[in-house]
């Protein structure tokens, strides 16, 4: 009889090469990797053997880093999304692309199971699981982390690296760099050890080997860069003239970024869950590319699209973060956002200098910020009566006279 197959999210790190053995051995189940390529650059070196050498009977590493950018952190960026008012959601949006090829591979091996290292406390267990509902409702999902005997057997991290040191499986955690790492095309994450305490300092000067995409503000240069992007339809398509694709922006920008230690953010945020988690993020591109894409609205989109589609961002970015990418009520608001980016077309400059983005210009062919009507002097064109603004004061101002009559003024 064969064996059942179970295909797992496995990225190298020390949780998942401890699931991998576990997994194995407790479903007695041949067990498939699959690493998706989202960026991770050099922490895929080796991945493949490591993978067979803790016991994988087959191993997948897909290049979706293209996919990515093109079909989720594009699409996503022209929605505005920002969770809390801080997070560039990098961690959240590349969990459905996993999870949706995870699904993929199931299909193509006969797989009866998927299964994830993401704890029972965090987020990402969701995400997982939320896509494969939506996606394959009948493939079994295998969380270890919510199974009592596996918590029993490794209660901490310390027992985890205690467990991969015995049977000589490398991993980048230890003693002295207890925290954990997610790093993708979109940003870099950190959770864990000294981070937990809301006090430690992730700015201080003897942490900073821990930052992977980007120089401390202070030691960035101290010229100033100026960068040109160009956008077609709400997405950015070219860089100081260059042509380029989705993912080539990506890399481009993480670059620029880097370089001049833009898109640190450290925050307390509200998981799905219902607890409070303390995060480091390095999102250098992403915050750039936000940035530009924000000016390029300011004189393309009608005002009243506009404010339409900023009172989505809350609900579009819990929808990110939460796990609902693929649910009806998040294609339905792309739907909305795609047709508001129709004409958000032109250029965008923008002044880089340690940490910060300056606005330095933007124009577009088809801007709505016509200078001839905004202007304080003599409008040539008459398309502005200053005194019909009266009028239109006369009319707001009424239903504040008539409550102020009735219940008195307020505020004073």
């Amino acid at each position: 009889m064969a064996k059942e197959k179970i295909v797992l999210a496995y990225s190298g790190g020390l949780d998942t090469s401890v699931i991998l053995t576990w997994l194995k051995e407790t479903y007695d189940a041949e067990i498939i990797t699959f690493t998706a390529d989202i960026g991770q650059k050099e922490e895929l070196d080796g991945l493949e053997e490591k993978a067979k050498k803790t016991g994988a009977s087959k191993v997948y590493i897909d290049d979706l880093r293209a996919e990515f950018a093109k079909d989720f952190i594009f699409p996503m960026f022209q929605a505005g999304a920002l969770y809390e008012g801080q997070y560039l959601l990098g961690t959240s949006i590349a969990r459905p692309l996993i999870a949706k090829r995870m699904v993929e591979i199931a299909r193509a091996e006969g797989a009866t199971a998927i299964a994830h290292g993401a704890t029972g406390k965090g987020n990402d267990q969701v995400r997982f699981e939320l896509t494969a509902a939506a996606l394959a409702p009948d493939i079994k999902v295998i969380a270890p982390w919510r199974n009592e005997a596996f918590r029993e057997a490794f209660p901490g991290r310390a027992e985890m690296i205690a467990y991969a040191e015995k049977h000589g499986i490398p991993v980048q955690a230890s003693a002295s760099k207890p925290y954990s790492m997610d790093r993708n095309l979109l940003h870099i994450s950190f959770e864990s050890g000294m981070l937990e305490d809301p006090w430690f300092d992730s700015s201080a000067e003897d942490v900073q080997d821990m930052y992977v995409l980007s120089v401390s503000p202070e030691k960035a240069p101290d010229q100033a860069e100026y960068v040109e992007l160009d956008f077609e339809a709400g997405n950015c398509v070219a860089i100081n003239g260059e042509k380029l694709s989705p993912l080539a922006v990506m890399e481009k920008l993480n670059e620029l970024g880097g370089k001049h230690g833009i898109g640190r953010v450290d925050m307390v945020e509200n998981r799905f869950v219902g607890m409070k988690s303390r995060g480091v993020y390095e999102t250098p591109g992403g915050t750039i590319l936000f940035t530009a894409h924000r000016k390029m609205e300011s004189i393309t989109m009608d005002r009243e699209v506009m404010h339409l589609r900023d009172s989505l961002i809350s609900k579009y970015s819990s929808l990110v973060y939460n796990g609902f990418w693929f649910a009806p009520e998040r294609l339905a608001i792309q739907a909305l956002v795609t047709e508001s980016q129709k004409n958000v077309t032109g250029t965008v400059r923008l002044k880089l200098y340690k940490g910060n983005i300056m606005a330095a210009g933007v124009k577009s062919p088809v801007s709505l910020y016509n200078p001839n009507i905004a202007t304080m002097e003599a409008d040539p064109t008459q398309a502005y009566d200053q005194g019909d603004a009266t009028g239109f004061i006369r009319l707001n101002a009424l239903r504040l006279k008539v409550s102020s009559g009735v219940n008195g003024a307020s505020g004073v």
